[in-house]
Protein backbone atom coordinates (compact mmCIF):
# COMPACT_ATOMS: atom_id res chain seq x y z
CA UNK A 1 0.00 0.00 0.00
CA UNK A 2 1.00 3.30 -0.87
CA UNK A 3 2.77 5.32 2.15
CA UNK A 4 0.86 8.96 2.70
CA UNK A 5 3.77 11.27 2.57
CA UNK A 6 2.14 14.35 4.57
CA UNK A 7 4.41 17.41 5.14
CA UNK A 8 4.98 17.17 8.98
CA UNK A 9 3.99 19.77 11.31
CA UNK A 10 6.31 22.18 12.46
CA UNK A 11 7.35 22.12 16.05
CA UNK A 12 6.62 25.47 17.29
CA UNK A 13 2.61 24.11 16.01
CA UNK A 14 3.31 21.04 18.50
CA UNK A 15 5.32 22.23 21.54
CA UNK A 16 2.67 23.87 23.28
CA UNK A 17 0.47 21.04 23.20
CA UNK A 18 2.55 18.54 24.10
CA UNK A 19 3.66 20.63 26.91
CA UNK A 20 -0.07 21.15 28.24
CA UNK A 21 -0.49 17.28 28.10
CA UNK A 22 2.84 16.52 30.20
CA UNK A 23 1.57 19.38 32.60
CA UNK A 24 -2.07 18.12 33.14
CA UNK A 25 -0.56 14.40 33.56
CA UNK A 26 2.38 15.66 35.73
CA UNK A 27 0.48 17.38 38.27
CA UNK A 28 1.79 18.71 41.14
CA UNK A 29 4.34 16.25 42.43
CA UNK A 30 5.69 14.63 39.22
CA UNK A 31 5.60 10.48 38.82
CA UNK A 32 5.68 9.55 41.90
CA UNK A 33 5.48 5.98 41.03
CA UNK A 34 8.64 6.02 38.96
CA UNK A 35 10.40 8.51 41.73
CA UNK A 36 9.17 5.64 44.63
CA UNK A 37 10.27 2.20 42.23
CA UNK A 38 13.55 3.27 40.20
CA UNK A 39 16.77 4.38 41.37
CA UNK A 40 17.16 7.90 40.30
CA UNK A 41 20.33 7.09 37.67
CA UNK A 42 18.90 4.00 36.42
CA UNK A 43 19.00 3.58 32.04
CA UNK A 44 16.77 1.69 30.57
CA UNK A 45 16.11 0.92 26.46
CA UNK A 46 12.47 0.42 24.94
CA UNK A 47 10.70 0.14 22.48
CA UNK A 48 7.52 1.49 20.86
CA UNK A 49 5.68 -1.22 18.99
CA UNK A 50 2.29 -1.30 17.15
CA UNK A 51 0.29 -3.79 18.42
CA UNK A 52 -2.68 -3.62 15.75
CA UNK A 53 -1.87 -3.21 11.86
CA UNK A 54 -2.67 0.42 10.93
CA UNK A 55 -1.32 3.64 9.66
CA UNK A 56 1.19 5.53 11.89
CA UNK A 57 0.49 9.45 12.83
CA UNK A 58 2.09 11.27 15.77
CA UNK A 59 5.99 10.37 15.72
CA UNK A 60 7.04 14.20 16.15
CA UNK A 61 4.20 14.06 18.98
CA UNK A 62 6.20 11.28 20.68
CA UNK A 63 9.69 12.06 20.06
CA UNK A 64 9.02 15.38 21.74
CA UNK A 65 6.95 13.85 24.67
CA UNK A 66 10.29 12.03 25.40
CA UNK A 67 12.79 15.39 24.54
CA UNK A 68 10.29 17.95 26.28
CA UNK A 69 10.92 15.52 29.81
CA UNK A 70 14.53 15.13 29.43
CA UNK A 71 16.63 16.09 26.21
CA UNK A 72 19.20 13.57 26.65
CA UNK A 73 16.83 10.76 25.62
CA UNK A 74 17.54 9.19 22.78
CA UNK A 75 14.59 8.96 20.51
CA UNK A 76 15.34 6.86 17.16
CA UNK A 77 12.40 6.64 14.73
CA UNK A 78 11.79 3.10 12.87
CA UNK A 79 8.77 4.35 10.51
CA UNK A 80 7.37 7.88 9.36
CA UNK A 81 4.01 9.39 9.46
CA UNK A 82 1.73 7.88 6.76
CA UNK A 83 3.02 4.49 6.95
CA UNK A 84 1.09 1.50 7.00
CA UNK A 85 2.69 -1.11 9.87
CA UNK A 86 2.10 -4.56 10.54
CA UNK A 87 1.21 -5.89 14.31
CA UNK A 88 4.02 -5.92 16.24
CA UNK A 89 6.53 -3.49 14.15
CA UNK A 90 8.80 -1.83 16.30
CA UNK A 91 8.17 2.18 15.64
CA UNK A 92 10.85 3.81 17.50
CA UNK A 93 13.30 3.01 19.91
CA UNK A 94 13.71 5.49 23.38
CA UNK A 95 16.48 5.03 25.76
CA UNK A 96 17.64 7.09 28.48
CA UNK A 97 16.96 7.79 31.87
CA UNK A 98 14.03 4.73 33.19
CA UNK A 99 12.47 7.35 35.38
CA UNK A 100 11.89 10.19 32.85
CA UNK A 101 10.94 7.25 29.99
CA UNK A 102 8.11 6.51 31.64
CA UNK A 103 7.10 9.94 32.80
CA UNK A 104 6.54 10.30 29.24
CA UNK A 105 4.94 6.89 28.06
CA UNK A 106 1.58 8.24 28.25
CA UNK A 107 1.47 11.53 26.66
CA UNK A 108 3.60 9.64 23.52
CA UNK A 109 1.23 7.08 23.58
CA UNK A 110 -1.94 9.31 23.60
CA UNK A 111 -0.95 10.90 20.98
CA UNK A 112 0.22 8.13 18.83
CA UNK A 113 -3.09 6.11 19.39
CA UNK A 114 -4.98 8.33 18.78
CA UNK A 115 -3.80 9.74 15.80
CA UNK A 116 -2.86 6.67 14.33
CA UNK A 117 -6.42 5.37 14.87
CA UNK A 118 -7.69 8.61 12.87
CA UNK A 119 -5.66 7.69 10.08
CA UNK A 120 -5.93 4.08 10.11
CA UNK A 121 -9.90 4.49 9.62
CA UNK A 122 -9.29 7.36 6.94
CA UNK A 123 -6.88 5.16 4.38
CA UNK A 124 -9.65 2.38 5.06
CA UNK A 125 -12.65 4.68 3.97
CA UNK A 126 -10.45 5.88 1.37
CA UNK A 127 -9.25 2.96 -0.19
CA UNK A 128 -13.29 1.23 0.01
CA UNK A 129 -14.10 4.32 -2.21
CA UNK A 130 -11.09 4.13 -4.50
CA UNK A 131 -12.83 3.40 -7.47
CA UNK A 132 -15.50 6.60 -7.79
CA UNK A 133 -14.57 10.16 -8.00
CA UNK A 134 -14.98 10.94 -4.44
CA UNK A 135 -12.71 12.53 -2.13
CA UNK A 136 -13.21 12.16 1.60
CA UNK A 137 -12.90 14.77 3.62
CA UNK A 138 -13.09 15.61 7.47
CA UNK A 139 -15.16 18.49 9.11
CA UNK A 140 -14.91 20.48 12.42
CA UNK A 141 -16.16 18.28 14.47
CA UNK A 142 -12.70 17.73 16.50
CA UNK A 143 -11.37 17.77 20.13
CA UNK A 144 -11.14 21.47 21.29
CA UNK A 145 -7.24 22.00 21.17
CA UNK A 146 -6.65 19.13 19.35
CA UNK A 147 -8.15 19.73 15.51
CA UNK A 148 -4.83 20.47 14.04
CA UNK A 149 -3.45 16.96 14.95
CA UNK A 150 -6.71 15.40 14.12
CA UNK A 151 -6.87 17.07 10.48
CA UNK A 152 -3.29 16.50 10.04
CA UNK A 153 -3.76 12.55 10.82
CA UNK A 154 -6.36 12.70 8.24
CA UNK A 155 -3.97 13.98 5.79
CA UNK A 156 -1.65 10.90 6.68
CA UNK A 157 -4.40 8.46 5.91
CA UNK A 158 -5.20 9.70 2.39
CA UNK A 159 -7.75 11.80 3.82
CA UNK A 160 -8.38 15.51 2.87
CA UNK A 161 -9.57 18.76 5.18
CA UNK A 162 -12.26 20.66 4.93
CA UNK A 163 -11.97 24.29 6.86
CA UNK A 164 -9.41 23.82 9.39
CA UNK A 165 -11.57 26.97 10.96
CA UNK A 166 -14.73 29.26 11.09
CA UNK A 167 -11.66 32.16 9.15
CA UNK A 168 -10.81 30.03 6.01
CA UNK A 169 -13.97 29.66 3.69
CA UNK A 170 -17.63 30.56 4.12
CA UNK A 171 -20.46 27.86 4.80
CA UNK A 172 -23.58 29.37 4.89
CA UNK A 173 -25.44 26.54 6.74
CA UNK A 174 -29.33 26.45 7.58
CA UNK A 175 -29.00 28.91 10.33
CA UNK A 176 -27.52 31.31 8.39
CA UNK A 177 -29.85 31.03 5.97
CA UNK A 178 -32.87 31.24 8.03
CA UNK A 179 -31.60 34.60 9.23
CA UNK A 180 -30.33 36.29 6.47
CA UNK A 181 -34.45 35.40 4.79
CA UNK A 182 -33.57 33.03 1.95
CA UNK A 183 -30.77 31.55 0.14
CA UNK A 184 -30.38 33.69 -2.73
CA UNK A 185 -30.22 36.68 -0.30
CA UNK A 186 -27.52 34.59 2.13
CA UNK A 187 -25.26 34.28 -1.30
CA UNK A 188 -25.54 37.42 -2.64
CA UNK A 189 -24.28 38.81 0.84
CA UNK A 190 -21.58 36.02 0.72
CA UNK A 191 -20.43 37.16 -2.57
CA UNK A 192 -20.15 40.75 -1.49
CA UNK A 193 -18.22 39.77 1.22
CA UNK A 194 -15.81 37.37 0.32
CA UNK A 195 -12.38 38.28 -1.68
CA UNK A 196 -11.73 36.54 -5.05
CA UNK A 197 -9.67 33.75 -3.41
CA UNK A 198 -12.23 32.91 -0.35
CA UNK A 199 -14.28 29.75 -1.23
CA UNK A 200 -18.17 29.67 -0.68
CA UNK A 201 -20.28 26.85 0.03
CA UNK A 202 -23.94 26.88 0.69
CA UNK A 203 -25.82 23.64 2.12
CA UNK A 204 -29.00 22.80 0.93
CA UNK A 205 -31.33 20.09 2.45
CA UNK A 206 -33.81 19.80 -0.32
CA UNK A 207 -33.65 19.79 -4.07
CA UNK A 208 -35.94 22.73 -4.10
CA UNK A 209 -33.27 24.34 -2.21
CA UNK A 210 -30.50 23.17 -4.53
CA UNK A 211 -31.99 24.57 -7.13
CA UNK A 212 -32.53 27.94 -5.59
CA UNK A 213 -28.57 27.51 -4.86
CA UNK A 214 -27.77 27.40 -8.13
CA UNK A 215 -29.81 30.13 -9.67
CA UNK A 216 -27.77 32.44 -7.00
CA UNK A 217 -24.72 31.38 -8.44
CA UNK A 218 -23.21 28.96 -5.87
CA UNK A 219 -20.13 27.02 -6.60
CA UNK A 220 -19.96 24.52 -4.20
CA UNK A 221 -22.91 23.06 -2.50
CA UNK A 222 -23.02 21.00 0.71
CA UNK A 223 -26.03 18.10 0.17
CA UNK A 224 -26.68 17.42 3.47
CA UNK A 225 -28.95 14.52 4.94
CA UNK A 226 -30.19 13.43 1.92
CA UNK A 227 -30.56 9.46 0.83
CA UNK A 228 -28.18 7.57 -2.21
CA UNK A 229 -31.11 8.75 -4.61
CA UNK A 230 -31.94 11.85 -4.01
CA UNK A 231 -28.36 12.04 -4.03
CA UNK A 232 -27.58 11.05 -7.68
CA UNK A 233 -30.61 13.50 -8.65
CA UNK A 234 -28.48 16.35 -6.65
CA UNK A 235 -25.60 15.51 -8.64
CA UNK A 236 -27.43 15.33 -12.26
CA UNK A 237 -29.13 18.70 -10.94
CA UNK A 238 -25.70 20.74 -11.00
CA UNK A 239 -24.03 18.90 -13.85
CA UNK A 240 -20.81 20.64 -13.71
CA UNK A 241 -22.49 23.70 -12.82
CA UNK A 242 -21.41 23.55 -8.62
CA UNK A 243 -18.97 20.91 -6.79
CA UNK A 244 -20.99 19.17 -4.74
CA UNK A 245 -20.14 17.53 -1.36
CA UNK A 246 -22.54 15.03 0.69
CA UNK A 247 -22.17 15.06 4.81
CA UNK A 248 -24.86 14.12 7.75
CA UNK A 249 -23.70 11.04 9.19
CA UNK A 250 -22.11 8.95 6.75
CA UNK A 251 -20.47 5.88 8.27
CA UNK A 252 -18.14 3.47 7.03
CA UNK A 253 -20.92 0.88 6.14
CA UNK A 254 -23.09 3.36 4.58
CA UNK A 255 -20.15 5.25 2.23
CA UNK A 256 -19.82 3.32 -0.44
CA UNK A 257 -23.66 4.35 -1.61
CA UNK A 258 -23.00 7.46 -1.18
CA UNK A 259 -19.24 7.79 -3.72
CA UNK A 260 -21.26 5.74 -6.17
CA UNK A 261 -23.58 9.01 -6.29
CA UNK A 262 -20.93 10.30 -8.30
CA UNK A 263 -20.56 13.33 -5.90
CA UNK A 264 -16.82 15.22 -5.56
CA UNK A 265 -16.76 15.18 -1.68
CA UNK A 266 -17.43 12.86 1.13
CA UNK A 267 -17.62 15.10 4.52
CA UNK A 268 -17.10 12.80 7.56
CA UNK A 269 -17.58 13.98 11.19
CA UNK A 270 -16.67 10.27 12.13
CA UNK A 271 -13.08 10.83 11.07
CA UNK A 272 -12.07 12.55 14.29
CA UNK A 273 -15.47 11.91 16.47
CA UNK A 274 -16.12 7.98 16.23
CA UNK A 275 -12.68 6.05 15.12
CA UNK A 276 -11.33 4.04 17.52
CA UNK A 277 -7.55 4.40 18.90
CA UNK A 278 -5.02 2.02 17.30
CA UNK A 279 -3.23 -0.40 20.15
CA UNK A 280 0.31 1.04 20.47
CA UNK A 281 2.72 0.08 23.26
CA UNK A 282 5.97 0.98 24.94
CA UNK A 283 7.83 -2.27 25.97
CA UNK A 284 10.65 -2.83 28.02
CA UNK A 285 14.09 -4.19 25.81
CA UNK A 286 17.28 -3.81 27.59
Amino acid sequence: MTVIKEPALDEVLLKPLVEAALIEDLGRRGDITSQATIPVDKQAQLQIKARQAGVICGMDLARLSFAMVDTQIEFNAQVNDGEMVAAGTVLATVRGNARHLLTAERTALNFMTHLSGIATATRQIVDSVAEYRAQITCTRKTIPGLRILQKYAVRCGGGRNHRLGLDDAILIKDNHIAIAGDIKTAIQQAQDFAGHLMPIEVEVDTLDQLQQALDAGASLVLLDNMTPEVLSQAVAMCNGRAKTEASGGITPATVQAVAKTGIDFIAMGYLTHSTTALDIGLDFSA
